[in-house]
């Protein structure tokens, strides 16, 4: 058992001050960010053609409103939680703290085996992973995703399954729209139907139809993908790997309540942080 030199931080902010460098988490990697201006973009498509095509001339009835609350709602925690999972630290190891000073400071022993990493100059946890994107070791790295320009690991796993579950909710609502509405626009003969000519209301359904079925099943199996990783106590990378489990996996409940904390409504809120895993420095590093 590793022993260790406990130094106890004041405030969480002392915390991230240490081990994150305190400023906010953002990746500069153009792809990434064309990415995440693309998602932004194709949300707002999709906002734009149900609200100005479908709903408003159905604005009158309850039908309408129903469904205007509901697509806003979610729609609005799709975007948040896109937001938290580009700007929350996923997990980073601090930047080169594999020095003499730093190692005893922390108190391993002499002779004990610590990993370095050799790229970013650090004390390599167990279950962290290199990032040539974020240039940095990230804790239980599952991947880096350039559709939210960050990596997703221990601290942002939460919002990132939210994320793929709220645009999958909305991207199958508004093809449930578009398709009805086009139905309707033919059974009526494209007769005030909606406020646009019948050529451009064809145009903008169906390609909300491609964007509604396309982003459904991405985020739909990108969803399975993350919900079986938690269930199994194993990311991504080491999936890939095919890593033979050198920590002691957590139950499924268990590892479930290491993402999303207790179980409550606040599970599906991108606004509730999970609780912090860390109250030491030297704790990053236990295994």
């Amino acid at each position: 058992m590793m022993e260790y030199e406990y130094t106890l931080f004041k405030t969480e902010s002392d915390f991230r001050e240490r081990c994150c460098g305190g400023s906010l988490w953002c990746i500069r990697d153009v792809c990434g960010i064309v990415c995440a201006i693309l998602t932004w973009l194709l949300i707002l498509y999709a906002e734009f053609v149900v609200m100005s095509v479908i709903l408003v001339p159905n604005s009158h009835t309850v039908f309408g409103v129903v469904n205007v609350v509901v697509f806003q709602f979610c729609a609005f925690l799709a975007v948040t939680s896109h937001l938290k999972t580009m700007f929350t630290d996923p997990g980073a190891v601090p930047k080169g703290n594999a020095t003499k000073e730093s190692i005893k400071r922390m108190g391993f022993r002499e002779g004990q085996v610590i990993f370095k990493c050799p790229k970013c100059c650090s004390i390599k946890p167990d279950r962290a992973h290199h990032c040539s994107v974020c240039q940095r070791c990230i804790r239980k790295m599952d991947h880096h995703c350039p559709w939210v320009n960050n990596c997703v690991g221990e601290n942002n796993q939460k919002y990132f399954v939210l994320f793929t579950f709220y645009i999958a909710a909305i991207s199958l609502h508004s093809l449930f729209l578009a398709i009805d509405t086009f139905l309707t626009c033919i059974k009526h003969e494209w007769k005030e139907c909606t406020t646009y000519s019948p050529p451009a209301t064809v145009v903008l359904l169906l390609f909300l139809m491609f964007e509604g079925l396309l982003f459904f099943i991405f985020t739909t199996v990108m969803l399975g993908t993350q919900v079986q990783a938690i269930w199994n106590d194993e990311t991504g990378i080491e999936q890939l790997k095919k890593e033979e489990a050198r920590w002691t996996k957590k139950s499924r409940w268990k590892s479930i309540q290491a993402v999303f904390g207790r179980f409550s409504f606040l599970w599906f809120s991108p606004f509730a942080t999970p609780v912090a895993k860390y109250k030491n420095e030297s704790d990053l590093y236990a295994v």
